[in-house]
């Protein structure tokens, strides 16, 4: 089937998750996950964030210096980053140093702890779950926004957050487990490990 690939364990998979080493480790056991709570949705939200312009597997070979630099994407950590906490991450090569990205990282961290006090970052984002949603058979079926992920960017927006487009909302979503887009025939369709 098209846009699938038959790892050497004999398991169909989306083919993308056959180009590397880390591509197959996510595939297999985060994209399309449920993720819950605070501080990792916020750790996605940033790494999402922070991908916006390059190849995923970049943010997946630094995933553990964006930990270490942005202290577990502990929210009340970030939020308190001053100019000196800015200056260190543009100079930290263990993560992508981009200022408005890292600018956004801390001011995002900010509205997290605003949002405590009208529900919460968990439940913000997953009340913007697709009412019906038909994973993809073909990659051409495929998509980059979807109407919930233009109202989850706006209803962030309006929240706050910076650096949360309908495009990179819908790749949260991907990643989070609010959609399934592992395409029919592989082997994690339909939902978690």
């Amino acid at each position: 089937m098209s846009g699938l690939t038959v790892g050497a364990d004999g398991l169909a998979r989306c083919a993308w998750a056959g180009s590397a080493p880390e591509y197959l480790a996510y595939h297999d056991t985060e994209w399309g996950v449920p993720v819950h709570g605070e501080q990792p949705l916020y750790e996605r939200l940033t790494l999402e964030a922070f991908q916006s312009g390059l190849a995923w597997i970049t943010i997946l070979r630094k995933r553990q210096g964006f930990r270490r630099a942005f202290a577990d994407f502990d929210p009340e950590v970030v939020a308190a980053f001053g100019e000196a906490d800015r200056a260190r991450l543009m100079s930290d090569t263990g993560i992508v140093r981009n200022r408005l990205k890292v600018d956004a990282a801390i001011h995002n961290a900010a509205a997290v702890l605003a949002l405590r006090e009208h529900g919460g970052l968990d439940q913000l984002i997953w009340s913007h779950v697709p009412e019906h949603h038909v994973a993809p058979a073909t990659t051409d079926q495929l998509r980059a926004t979807s109407p919930e992920s233009v109202a989850l960017a706006k209803a962030l927006k309006k929240a706050g957050f910076v650096f949360v487009g309908p495009t990179t909302m819908y790749a949260a979503m991907q990643a989070c487990g609010l959609v399934d887009d592992h395409l029919t025939g592989c082997h994690r369709a339909g939902g978690p490990p």
